[in-house]
């Protein structure tokens, strides 16, 4: 498609005074988003009727209203600018999971290949504050668990599972959806009548719970305070309290050994170099012939060898100390086989727009909490940006099934 008045925005060719490396920075920040934009099918305005982009009039539109505070934050840190310029108000769309879809698809591409050399001097690095030990995850996980069980109840159902769900056929109701993730780890984990289940990364005790009705012994651990008060009394609710029990303690502190183990969506964050450390504790925490159901969002093997050191925009406002895995890192740092897995990658993007949907329905009630509009912003970019990573394939998230030698 024809792109209207090609040129650079009125703004953009007489930007403000200031350093000129955050000049030069913004300036080929400009220069590469543009080239990355040209072939995709969305449509960037700008003001001044310029218009970048090669989608059509039905094509997600991503509208950039004060470019050249849009440029200088792609030019500070693109990996984290992209998102703070958002949460700025430089820039909106519709549906946000439209328009940053057709950019996940081409992720791995959007920079030259010859400019992707330079990566290393440039991106920022984790910060080593941010590193999971013992103490260090504690603290990333109340950043974002503990933010306030109230904002959390009213985006996610009345089950209160935050991972993705799994749908039947024909089926739109997510409760009705996590409750089937959920057997299906407990499943995979072989959990029945009996069983002394361990589980590790508790969330808000749905797992607990239907585990326990399984008439399994249930061990879950959390280290969120937050999570533990509101999962005890959900269990106790439930009256499973006799068979299920939380403990407010970091997996590399379990003991005990255990007929099975269940982790969904925890192993995010974990960290790379704890990965071994993870799990070494569920081979030896699982008695011979023991399996475990566990449930991990991964991401390309190559895209992890590129990007594993890297400092994003999910790190700094969401998820400090996270780190995806790909399957072959699973592979390589388990020493328990995998004997079943199924993909629901698609049906977290569906999982993601419930989310985003009742986040929006609900934001006036979530406001009296205290969160701001620039918290509105930050939640907003987070849901459609995992819902894109989803949608376009870049992400996936896998239930796998392990068992250990007798």
């Amino acid at each position: 498609m024809a792109q209207k008045n090609p040129g650079r925005p009125p703004q953009a060719a007489h930007r403000s005074g200031g350093c000129p490396v955050t000049v030069l920075r913004a300036r080929i920040a400009e220069s590469l988003f543009r080239n990355a934009v040209r072939a995709l099918p969305v449509r960037v305005t700008l003001p001044g009727g310029v218009r970048w982009g090669a989608g059509g009039s039905n094509s997600p539109v991503m509208r950039i209203v004060r470019p050249d505070e849009f440029f200088r934050k792609l030019g500070a840190d693109a990996k984290i600018g992209f998102g703070e310029s958002y949460m700025a108000g430089d820039w909106n769309s519709g549906h946000l999971a439209d328009v940053l879809t057709p950019f996940a698809k081409r992720m791995a591409t959007l920079i030259p290949k010859p400019l992707q050399v330079f990566r290393h001097m440039v991106e920022r690095r984790q910060p080593s504050d941010e590193r999971n030990t013992v103490d260090g995850a504690r603290n990333n996980i109340h950043r974002h668990y503990d933010l306030s069980n109230d904002l959390f109840a009213n985006f996610l159902d009345e089950t209160m599972t935050y991972s993705a769900a799994w749908f039947a056929p024909g089926v739109t109701d997510l409760a009705e959806a996590q409750r089937r993730k959920i057997d299906g780890i407990l499943d995979y984990a072989g959990v029945r009548a009996g069983t002394r289940l361990l589980e590790i990364g508790t969330g808000w005790g749905e797992l607990a719970i239907r585990a326990a009705r399984r008439g399994a012994h249930v061990t879950s651990l959390t280290i969120s305070a937050e999570q533990k008060a509101l999962a005890d009394k959900r269990i106790a609710q439930a009256g499973v309290s006799h068979l299920a029990k939380v403990e407010l303690k970091d997996y590399r502190d379990a003991t005990g050994t255990y007929d099975a183990i269940a982790s969904v969506e925890m192993i995010e964050a974990v960290g790379r170099e704890y990965w071994p450390t993870y799990f070494g504790a569920l081979e030896r925490l699982l008695v011979p012939g023991g399996r475990v159901g566990l449930q991990a969002i991964t991401m390309p093997h190559d895209r992890l060898l590129a990007t594993s050191e890297s400092y994003t925009w999910i790190h700094k406002y969401v998820f400090p100390g996270g780190q995806l895995l790909s399957v072959p890192a699973i592979e390589s740092n388990s020493r328990l086989p995998i004997v079943a897995r199924r993909s629901l990658g698609q049906d977290y993007a569906r999982t993601l727009k419930h989310w985003h949907q009742r986040f929006t329905a609900n934001w006036d009630t979530i406001a009296e909490f205290g969160f701001d509009a620039q918290f509105k912003r930050m939640w907003e970019f987070y849901l459609g940006y995992c819902e894109a990573g989803f949608r376009s394939g870049y992400l996936d998230v896998w239930q796998l099934g392990f068992e250990k030698a007798r």
